[in-house]
């Protein structure tokens, strides 16, 4: 059947056999990768006879071949480009057209079958990455009994090159490729945009074959019986490179014979009904031959449409059955993606319930891109109405899975499968429940923004479009500013909104109706109307349903002047498109245009109401300064407005509404803009009002004394004055007024004469803290004399010793509010902030005294760790009170972050966080998250500092336990150390992986820790070990975090302690000791192992020096583990075992292969004998002479006395 090869090709064929042993007859054909996988051979003369014959050999077949290719391809190559030779370089460079090269093999093919089809073949073999030949030989007979014995897959040691034998009938193809192929990247799996377009350009090649043959070459039971055996038994290989690549091309070309059979039976169908207009016609009129034209051809349709459903399902059974759960997840997904496609196209054959079960399988899929492709697949069946039908039984049966995988751990399937049940809502009645429609509403507030949009566009088509505007609609209703429907919808959103009961998520709720139902949101006319309505007057709105949609209103202002989604949703402000700026641009114009007018006109009707006119206030924030000069009714109606926040003002008291309106004066109160001067004007008039009144209630408070303390009238009338100057002063700078000498008068009296409610107290201390704070922002903004800034300074301390006055003030509330703005201060005024800025600042810097420092951390004490809390959040409990709870932990955390700050930015002591770390282990739960943050950047800061902090914790949790062993148990002491054991392994596990950072912190740790261990011990031969000796267990916990030679001194630092007499003591007081010594002699070398891990000099290395390295460790850890072993049985190591430790992630270290430098050998432990063995290092590793340049880091003996380790 194939054609006798010519001399040429027989004589390659000869010499390649002698060279890989494979006895084999035929054709062959090498890849332009064969000189790469020659290099492998046992001889050079083997070498260059493989060369000689493969070029001229391919040189012959690509001349008759391609030969209009070949004649692109020198053009090509005369203008510089590189020429391609082969079918896959064609591809692979795609510089033809598809088209074009699918005709060129055609035309191959027909001339010479035998040498394009193994062209062909090759190309397959070469897509996979394959840097070897591929030959060929006869199969006579289909009963050989020889067969099973040639179908084998080898490998051959002396050439290093593997074989697989497999028939492709009439052929029995033999493969040869490298050893290194099996975990290489091959053409479908490496990166970047060069490979991606190859990967396009083979599957277009695949289908453009079928697509060009389909009236010729796929019909000669010949080419496609070829294919389809070749790449069954190649997506069988257990090479991953072969199977993807075999795999993914027979997915390929089932998929377009689907495309044929589908023209196939759109031709039988015209040519059908042909047949049928031609049968009808008259007797007279008939044509007998026509007729007969029409029937031969529609048996020959039906008989290509048969043969090519038998192909197809010749490759679903060998190829898609076998790999739709292969371990890879690429051909587990190929094989997803490509049956939703057959089922779409080719619905009479696929679309049933036997190929329907595989996709409901897969969406149990571990891997995400598998999923992922099943409900996209879906997605195209279910939005098809005319297949609903044939579904019924797979939603019926994976409808309860699809619902899960809302909850899916990638957001994109959570997303697409969203998507999906709002085809299967539309399309198919009564499937989906009312609980089931309840539960896809709440994916509205998600946090990742596609599933909520998406969720918000199923709430909207099911909720909200039934309640459409007509086109035509009466006047009244015109005139009104809304109608009926508008208001059935809205009070629908509404509704929905309160049975949720997530009233803090109004924002969320709009972000995700924003891109489905944005014409609705953005109807302010209708919505200002709706609320301006009387309730008593037709279907008006009640007090709730009002306050969620001035909540909706102002959550819509927002989104369509910021235009990005609320916090929580976006990785940030996105950057706008020509159009989508434009339409923001109008509607920021429309906003200001359409709310100057209304917004006095809500807020005089809902004036009282705070929580109402707290949102109202809001609106102001959102007018764009950019449109102002394009709006000509502003200026009409800013005086209103104005007019009317003062009022609201006026009448409340409460935070929120004061820092609201604040906010919207600030808005408004624009220095480029005509309308600062009206601003300012009414801003300063509010101010004078408030700041009068204060100074007239302030003196006669002031000079009545005690007496007046207790008129409710005048307190609350300071009180609220205050308040509000206190709000207007965190966004206005009011240091015109003068605010500091007279607000500060009621803290002088209060910490002199006492009295002082402490509410007042409260606002006073804010009110001060912004007057420094916007004291120091001026200096820094602009140019002040010496005076100014000596005076700031004097006016800054006398601020700090009034806070720390009030730090010991009977009522908790001030001492909180004195301890955050002092905070606030501190850290404004912190070293870091101005030192090397301005040297004329200077002395702005303050830096708080010891007995300051004492007092803050005193109040963190009393006020975060405490045992109070547990009781109140106990009677929480019981009450059922979960908020109060939050809200006291969040209090708590706030004020713990606020002194970690001071920590942080050197403002006080590094040694005062010790007292913070001590809290570590108890606290976990709660502060955990904030105290790891707190040590991460003391350590950043000065990691010598930093580690003498934790030694300095540690220590004084010994000494404390020491001093309650006297009226204590020995138990309880025991579990006592077994916590500080574990407090230290915390502290230990924070170094990380990388221990040549940590080098010197963690050898002064046990530099300080053995010499407060042996504090006061003589070594005059007594018995008795030294008061402290039990602390060396807790300093054992960082020993894993020395380098070997560092252990080695540390080792020789502890023998100038303990001499070798103490050495001989077997007395349970000395166990410590030898506890520490093993932790100091045990695993060094594997140790060292560890700590190459360095990112900042060394690589990870491949996994042959893994595999390499790790007998190496294995033999100089085996001595070690022994001893370390015995030790661990004591009575004193055991107790620690029994205290429960919170589980830690499992970091697994990166393997590297171990240096060598100067060719030297390793030295391991004592061999079995007590000798020291050596092991020969591999010098020949590439990876191992790259690591020789490096420096010898982990070979220096670092002398421990440079740190001062001498003994005291």
């Amino acid at each position: 059947m194939i054609a006798e090869p010519k001399l040429a090709s027989r004589a390659a064929v000869q010499k390649e056999n002698s060279i890989v042993d494979v006895p084999s007859s035929g054709s062959v054909i090498q890849t332009p990768n064969a000189l790469r996988s020659g290099s492998k051979q046992k001889t050079a003369r083997g070498k260059r006879r493989v060369q000689e014959v493969s070029e001229n050999a391919k040189r012959r077949h690509s001349e008759r071949s391609f030969p209009r290719h070949r004649r692109v391809s020198q053009e090509h190559s005369n203008n510089g480009d590189v020429e391609a030779v082969t079918l896959f370089e064609v591809v692979s460079m795609g510089k033809s057209a598809m088209q074009s090269v699918v005709d060129d093999w055609i035309e191959a093919y027909q001339q010479d079958r035998d040498t394009a089809l193994l062209d062909l073949i090759s190309f397959f073999i070469q897509c996979s990455g394959c840097k070897g030949m591929v030959t060929a030989e006869m199969f006579q007979s289909r009963h050989d009994t020889g067969l099973q014995k040639k179908m084998i897959e080898e490998f051959d040691e002396d050439t290093g090159l593997q074989y697989k034998k497999f028939m492709a009938f009439p052929w029995i193809l033999t493969v040869t490729w490298p050893m290194d192929m099996d975990c290489g990247e091959y053409p479908l799996t490496m990166p970047g945009p060069y490979w991606k377009k190859f990967r396009c350009n083979f599957c277009e090649f695949i289908v453009m074959l079928i697509h060009q043959g389909q009236n010729s070459v796929i019909y000669d039971s010949y080419l496609m019986d070829t294919v389809i055996s070749l790449l069954t038994e190649l997506s069988d290989s257990r090479i991953r490179a072969f199977r993807h690549t075999c795999t993914l091309s027979a997915l390929k070309l089932l998929t377009a014979l689907v495309s044929v059979a589908v023209n196939l039976g759109v031709n039988k169908d015209n040519t059908h009904r042909l047949y049928e207009e031609e049968r009808n016609k008259m007797t007279s009129k008939r044509a007998c031959h026509r007729q007969e034209q029409l029937e031969k051809k529609i048996k020959e349709l039906q008989d290509k449409q048969h043969e090519i459903e038998n192909m197809m399902n010749v490759i679903f059974k060998g190829v898609f059955l076998m790999r739709y759960r292969d371990v890879t997840p690429e051909i587990r997904a190929n094989c997803m993606e490509e049956i939703g496609i057959w089922m779409k196209m080719y619905s009479p054959f696929f679309l049933n319930d036997s190929y329907l079960k595989y996709v409901g399988w897969m969406l149990n899929d571990k891997q995400t891109e598998v999923r992922l492709k099943c409900v996209l697949g879906l997605q195209g069946l279910y939005s098809n109405t005319l297949f609903i039908s044939k579904l019924e039984l797979f939603t019926s049966r994976f409808k309860d899975r699809i619902m899960s995988m809302l909850l899916d751990k990638d957001h994109e399937v959570a997303a697409q499968s969203m998507k999906l049940l709002m085809f299967i809502s539309q399309n198919c009645e009564d499937v989906l429940s009312l609980e089931d429609c309840k539960t896809m509403y709440q994916f509205v507030y998600s946090s990742h923004r596609p599933l909520a949009t998406t969720a918000g566009e199923f709430l909207y088509k099911n909720l909200l479009s039934h309640h459409q505007v007509p086109e035509q609609e009466d006047e009244v209703s015109k005139q009104k500013g809304r109608n009926n429907h508008y208001t059935s919808t809205i009070k629908t959103l509404i509704q929905f909104f309160q049975e949720n009961e997530l009233h803090k998520h109004v924002s969320y709720l709009v972000d995700s109706l924003w891109d489905c139902a944005s014409p609705l949101l953005k109807d302010w006319e209708s919505v200002t109307a709706l609320l301006l309505d009387d309730p008593q007057q037709g279907e008006g709105l009640n007090d709730s349903q009002q306050s969620i949609l001035i909540e909706i209103l102002l959550a819509s202002v927002r989104q369509a002047a910021e235009g990005h989604p609320p916090a929580g949703r976006g990785t940030g402000k996105k950057v706008f498109p020509a159009k989508e700026r434009k339409v923001q641009v109008d509607d920021c114009v429309k906003i200001i245009e359409h709310f100057i007018v209304v917004l006095p006109e809500l807020l005089a009707k809902y004036s009282t109401d705070a929580n109402k006119v707290t949102s109202l206030l809001q609106i102001p924030q959102y007018f764009s300064m950019d449109v102002y000069s394009t709006c000509s009714r502003i200026e009409g109606h800013l005086d209103v407005l104005l007019k009317q926040m003062k009022d609201v003002i006026e009448k409340h008291t409460g935070p929120e509404v004061l820092e609201a309106g604040s906010r919207a004066y600030q808005a408004l109160w624009s220095k480029e803009m005509a309308i600062h001067n009206q601003v300012n004007v009414s801003r300063s008039q509010l101010i004078d009002q408030w700041v009068d009144k204060f100074n007239q209630l302030l003196e006669d408070f002031l000079q009545e004394g005690e007496s007046l303390s207790a008129n409710e009238e005048v307190v609350y009338q300071i009180l609220s004055t205050l308040k509000r100057i206190t709000a207007f002063h965190n966004a206005h700078d009011l240091s015109k007024w003068n605010l500091y000498d007279s607000v500060s008068r009621i803290l002088t009296a209060g910490s002199e004469h006492g009295g002082i409610p402490h509410q007042i107290t409260i606002q006073a201390l804010q009110c001060t803290c912004y007057s420094v704070l916007w004291q120091i922002t001026t200096c820094l903004e602009g140019a002040f004399s010496k005076e100014n800034v000596l005076a700031q300074r004097s006016q800054l301390r006398s601020f700090c010793e009034m806070c720390q006055n009030c730090l010991s003030h009977e009522h908790p509330a001030v001492k909180e509010q004195a301890f955050t703005v002092l905070c606030d201060t501190l850290i404004a005024c912190s070293y870091q902030l101005h030192s090397g800025e301005r040297h004329d600042l200077a002395p702005l810097v303050y830096t708080p005294d010891a007995k300051l420092q004492r007092a803050l951390l005193t109040f963190i004490q009393e006020q975060v760790f405490t045992e109070v809390e547990q009781e109140t959040q106990s009677k929480a409990s019981e009450n059922g009170d979960e908020v109060n709870k939050l809200d006291e932990l969040h209090r708590r955390r706030s004020l713990l972050a606020a002194y970690c700050k001071l920590v942080v930015h050197s403002v006080v002591e590094m040694t005062t966080a010790a007292e913070i770390f001590k809290q570590y282990m108890k606290y976990y739960n709660d502060f955990g998250d904030i105290i790891k943050e707190t040590l991460s950047r003391t350590r950043q800061m000065d990691r010598i500092q930093s580690a003498r902090t934790l030694v300095l914790c540690l220590q004084q949790l010994f000494l404390r336990l020491k001093q309650e062993q006297g009226s204590s148990s020995c138990g309880s002491s025991i579990q006592t150390i077994s916590t500080i054991k574990e407090l230290a392994r915390r502290f230990s596990l924070t170094f990380g992986w990388d221990q040549i950072k940590s080098r010197e912190s963690v050898a002064m740790m046990h530099k300080d820790g053995i010499e407060f261990a042996f504090k006061g011990f003589v070594q005059n031969g007594q018995k008795q070990p030294p008061p402290n000796i039990a602390y060396l267990t807790i300093l054992s916990e960082f020993s894993n975090k020395l380098l070997k030679p560092d252990k080695k001194t540390v080792y020789g630092y502890l023998q100038r302690y303990t001499g070798n007499q103490v050495l001989t003591y077997k007395e349970d007081g000395w166990i410590s000791l030898v506890c520490y010594r093993a932790s100091l002699l045990a695993s060094g070398e594997e140790d060292d192992y560890y700590s190459l891990t360095s990112t900042d000099t060394f690589k990870e290395s491949s996994q042959s020096n893994h595999a390499r390295a790790m007998p190496l460790k294995r033999k100089l850890s085996n001595e070690s583990r022994v001893s370390t072993a015995e030790l661990c049985n004591s009575s004193l190591l055991a107790s620690s075992d029994t205290n429960g430790r919170t589980p830690d992630v499992k970091v697994t270290p990166q393997f590297i292969s171990t240096v060598i430098k100067g060719g030297k050998w390793l030295k391991c432990s004592q061999g079995r004998n007590g000798k020291e063995t050596e092991e020969p290092p591999d010098i020949g590793h590439p990876q191992d002479a790259m690591l020789q340049d490096q420096p010898d880091v982990m070979n220096e003996d670092v002398d421990i006395d440079t740190f001062d380790m001498e003994p005291a």
